[in-house]
C-alpha cells in the first residue's frame, strides 16, 4: 500500500517515469544515479531532472562521492519513505477536509442544474439570474444530489481508511527510525566511554611513568648526596 501511494504522488508531481524511479529505489539505499538512468533507459540529464523534482519535495535524498579515477562527483539516491508518508498523510487529510466541506454543503444547500449545459449553481446564484442559465438561457432544474452525496460519502470513507493505513505505516517507519537512532546513540556513547577509558589509562600510565621518574631522580639525588658526604669525610680525615 505505501509503495502504491508513493508512486501515485510521484507520478502526479513528475510523471510516470518518476513513479518508476520510486519503484526502483524502494527498499534500497544509496543507488548510483547512472545505474538508475541505465535501469530506466534514460539519459543521465533526464534522470537527474526527475530526481531533482522528487528531491525538492523531500521524497528522496542523496549523498555525493567523488570518483577517484575521473575526478567528478556522483550522486547516490535513497527513497525517504517516512517523508513520503508525511506528504501523503497531509495530502489525504486536505482532500478529506475538502470533500467533507463539499458534502456538508450538498446536504445543507439546494443546488440547481442546467439540463442543457450541465452547469450546477447554488440557490443564491440561481436567484440572481431568475433561475435562468447564463450560458444558454435554459431554465434551471432542482438537482437531485442523493446519488452524488452517497458517492461522496463512500469516497470519504475510502480515503479515511487509506489515511489510517498511511498513519500506521508512518508510525512503523518512525519506530524503525527511533531504533536506528538509539543504536547510533548507543554506539556514540560506547565510543565516548572507550575514549574516556583510553584517556584514563594514558593518564595512569603517564602518572606511573612520572612517579617512576620521580623515584629515579630522588634515588640519584640521594646517591649524589651520599657521594658528597663521603668526599667531606675523606677530606676531613686528611
Amino acid at each position: 500500500m505505501p509503495l502504491k501511494l508513493i508512486k501515485q504522488i510521484a507520478e502526479t508531481i513528475a510523471g510516470e517515469t518518476a513513479a518508476q524511479i520510486v519503484n526502483f529505489l524502494y527498499d534500497k539505499k544509496d543507488i548510483n544515479e547512472f545505474l538508475i538512468a541505465k535501469k530506466l533507459g534514460l539519459t543521465i540529464n533526464q534522470t537527474r531532472n526527475l530526481l531533482y523534482k522528487l528531491s525538492s519535495l523531500g521524497i528522496i535524498s542523496s549523498i555525493r562521492k567523488k570518483d577517484k579515477r575521473k575526478g567528478w562527483y556522483i550522486y547516490f539516491w535513497t527513497l525517504d519513505v517516512f517523508r513520503s508518508l508525511e506528504i501523503l498523510e497531509t495530502k489525504l487529510s486536505q482532500e478529506i477536509s475538502r470533500l467533507e466541506s463539499e458534502l456538508s454543503s450538498k446536504k445543507l444547500k439546494k443546488f440547481y442544474k442546467c439540463p442543457i449545459c450541465g452547469v450546477e449553481v447554488t440557490e443564491e446564484s440561481a436567484l440572481l439570474t431568475n433561475f435562468t442559465c447564463s450560458e444558454c438561457g435554459e431554465i434551471y432544474v432542482l438537482s437531485d444530489n442523493i446519488s452524488y452525496i452517497d458517492n461522496l460519502s463512500k469516497k470519504i470513507i475510502k480515503l479515511k481508511k487509506e489515511l489510517e493505513l498511511i498513519t500506521a505505516e508512518k508510525s512503523k517507519e518512525q519506530g524503525e527510525k527511533d531504533k536506528k537512532l538509539k543504536k547510533i546513540i548507543k554506539k556514540v556513547e560506547k565510543l565516548k566511554k572507550d575514549a574516556r577509558e583510553e584517556k584514563k589509562m594514558v593518564r595512569q600510565k603517564e602518572k606511573k611513568k612520572s612517579l617512576k621518574n620521580y623515584k629515579k631522580i630522588i634515588k640519584v639525588k640521594k646517591k649524589i648526596k651520599k657521594v658528597k658526604k663521603n668526599k667531606k669525610i675523606k677530606k676531613h680525615k686528611k
